[in-house]
Parts: structure tokens; sequence; C-alpha cells
């Protein structure tokens, strides 16, 4: 009896561990995933922005799909809002394998890649379709073999939206109207613009604006009217310009010596997620593009759209911006302005 009784209860445990171990995740499009065929892997990703930005909810939902659709054997760690790393030090962390993956603007990659700085240059890209048909395209695949070449493979383009300008002087509504102020701006290239209509760069963090424009220590800023929002610039200027000037870009990007130790089935995972996020990035970057210009306004600034017969005017009082990025990105830079032209 007692041996009967042994044998019941073993092949009882059996039954429940063997459950335990069948069971599966439910995949982000309902499919069961069960991570049969993925090696597993830890993966930590790094970025700055908030994490309400639109980029930020993005690269999350990037993170939680790889996870899933590999039933957990894949493991993407996020560590949001400059936990990890600053802004600073994420490129080289990322090319040194410091962190697996990360993500920061083409405009500081641009110091690693000086073609990166295409998405600075003014008046580049017209539409955010047009941007999305030029990634996806040729444009897109020169510069993705620009930063193979440095140690960083491109995962995804994840669209920030257009760059604006906001001060508190007077309303922008010619080139000729910035002469005399000082302007936070983002970058060499921008500054080179703002130079050449007349108005002094300044640099400085984005986190140190608010107060710069509350105590007159700059006239006004550029950025994204999302940023604008967020940072209540609202409270410490009057006016904002909406010429769409640069189509601003952040970078999911893998370390390369580790993407290409990764099974092919773990890289075609990855590969099809970011697609798939890069596609809803673009589509909320248009919406929140113009949510928050809205935003601004109804909170009180004075909101100029420069029409559109007006912008070649614009286009070439800043032309010593072009002309410094073609110096600055040599024969690739001239291709890829080619290419956005052609586009």
């Amino acid at each position: 009896m007692k041996n009967w009784m042994k044998t019941l209860t073993f092949l009882f445990i059996s039954v429940l561990l063997l459950s335990g171990c069948n069971t599966s995740t439910p995949s982000s499009d309902g499919a069961a995933a069960t991570g049969d065929g993925y090696e597993k892997a830890t993966i930590r990703l790094a970025y700055n922005l908030p994490q309400d930005h639109h980029i930020a909810k993005g690269i999350e939902q990037f993170a939680k799909d790889v996870t899933e659709k590999s039933g957990g054997a894949v493991n993407v760690q996020v560590y949001p809002a400059g936990q990890l790393l600053s802004d600073k030090d994420m490129n080289q962390s990322i090319l040194t394998g410091g962190v697996e993956m990360g993500v920061n603007s083409s405009t500081l990659w641009a110091s690693t890649v000086p073609a990166m700085g295409i998405f600075d240059v003014p008046y580049v890209f017209n539409n955010y379709e047009e941007a999305g048909e030029s990634l996806n395209g040729e444009f897109g695949d020169k510069l993705r073999s620009a930063m193979e070449e440095k140690g960083a493979k491109v995962l995804m383009f994840a669209d920030y939206g257009y760059a604006q300008f906001a001060n508190n002087k007077r309303p922008l509504e010619s080139p000729a109207d910035f002469k005399g102020l000082k302007i936070r701006s983002i970058g060499d290239i921008p500054s080179e613009m703002i130079k050449a209509y007349g108005a002094s760069p300044v640099f400085m963090g984005g986190g140190e604006v608010y107060m710069a424009l509350q105590r007159d220590t700059v006239d006004g800023a550029t950025s994204g009217t999302t940023a604008m929002v967020q940072r209540k610039y609202d409270e410490v200027t009057k006016y904002l310009t909406i010429n769409n000037y640069a189509y601003l870009e952040f970078i999911l990007a893998i370390n390369q010596a580790y993407w290409d130790k990764l099974p092919e089935k773990t890289q075609t995972l990855l590969m099809e997620t970011a697609q798939e996020t890069e596609t809803w990035i673009r589509e909320q970057a248009k919406k929140e593009d113009a949510t928050t210009a809205k935003q601004l306004e109804e909170k009180g600034m004075e909101v100029y759209v420069v029409p559109e017969e007006d912008l070649p005017e614009w286009k070439e009082a800043a032309k010593p911006a072009m002309d410094a990025f073609t110096k600055n990105a040599g024969d690739l830079g001239k291709e890829l302005l080619e290419l956005a032209e052609e586009q």
C-alpha cells in the first residue's frame, strides 16, 4: 500500500511540474509566445527623455513587446529619464559596450558621425511623410551604414517632431526680426542659423532654459513644442514662431559587436518590433506637434505660423548653416542633401 501511495504522489507532482513548464505568455498581438527558439538574453536600454514623452512611451512599449514576444527569453530592461546614463555619456557607453542599447538625439550623434547633423540642417524635410520615406530608403541606409562603421547599429529613427522658436521680446515674422536677440540653441548647426539671422546663440541644457528665460539671461529658445509645454515655456515667453526649420530625430542604437553575437532569430525580433514602434512614434510626433502648439496658444502665447510662400526667404537666410554642415560632413553630407532634395 505504501509503495502504491508513493507512486501516486510521484505522478501527481510530475504532472504539476510539467504543467508549470508549459505555461506561455501572451504576446502583444494576442498569439501565445513560448520563447521557443530564443536564447536567453538580458539587454539594458537607457534613455533620457521624460517618461511621458511620446518617444519614451514608444520605447517602453518596444521593450515590453520584445520581452513578451520572446516569452521572456529576451529580457529588455529599461532605464528611463537618465537613471543609468546622461545624454552626454550615452553614445560612448553604447560604442564601448557599457550599455547594450540606448536612445539619444541625432544632434549628439553628429559629434561621432557628422552626417547625423543632417536633421539639424534648416528646411531639409517639408513634412512628416517626406521624412519617413527618406528614412526608410537610401537616405536612411547611408546613415545606418555610417553608424555601423563607428560601432553602433541603428534599430530605429524615433521622430521627435519639428523645432520652433519661442521668445519674450517680439513676434519673429522674418529672419530680420531675430537681430540682437539671445537665443538658446540645441546644436552647432542651429547656432549657425541663429547667427545668420542676426541673433546670438547660447548653449545650455534643457533643464536650465526656464530659469534663463525668466531671468532674461536669454531672450528666447529653440525646441519642439512638446518640450515647450513640458517645460512651461508659456510662463516665461510670449511669442511662438512655427517655421518647422528642423525635423529632430532620436536614435535607438545597439552596440554593433553585441548585435553581431545575437542569434538571427533575436535580431529579427528586435528589428521587426523596432519598425513597428518607429511607425507609431512618427504618427505620434505629428499629433503631438499639432496638439502642443495649440496648447501653448491656449495658455496665452501669441503664435505666428510662417506662410509657405515666405519659407524660401527663411531658407536662403539660413544658408550658412547648410554650408557648415557640408563642410563638416563631407561627401556623405552632400549626398544626403541631394537625396533629400530629390525626395
